[in-house]
């Protein structure tokens, strides 16, 4: 016994495709990193994603101190394509 597909259905399960067949990107996310530590490790872990070509340092806050001895916290909001 077989099932009649009505048509239309797998239109509500299938997401549009483009002009070219493609199925549209989702749009993107934001992401937020956190660096907890030393002013230095905290500048040096910055311009080790900077040498990745992950982040551009000016792209983070300046360091903000935490209230505990010798550490500060530095944020990035970084915009991803999502899946």
């Amino acid at each position: 016994m077989s099932i009649p597909l009505v048509q239309g259905a797998l239109a509500s399960i299938v997401p549009p495709a483009d002009a070219a067949g493609d199925v549209p990107a989702p749009p993107p996310e934001n992401v937020r990193h956190m660096l907890f530590g030393t002013l230095s490790a905290v500048q040096t872990t910055i311009k080790d994603l900077h040498r990745l070509n992950y982040a551009e340092p000016n792209d983070w806050s300046r360091p903000i101190s935490t209230g505990r001895a010798n550490e500060v916290m530095a944020i990035l909001t970084k915009r991803i394509q999502g899946d």
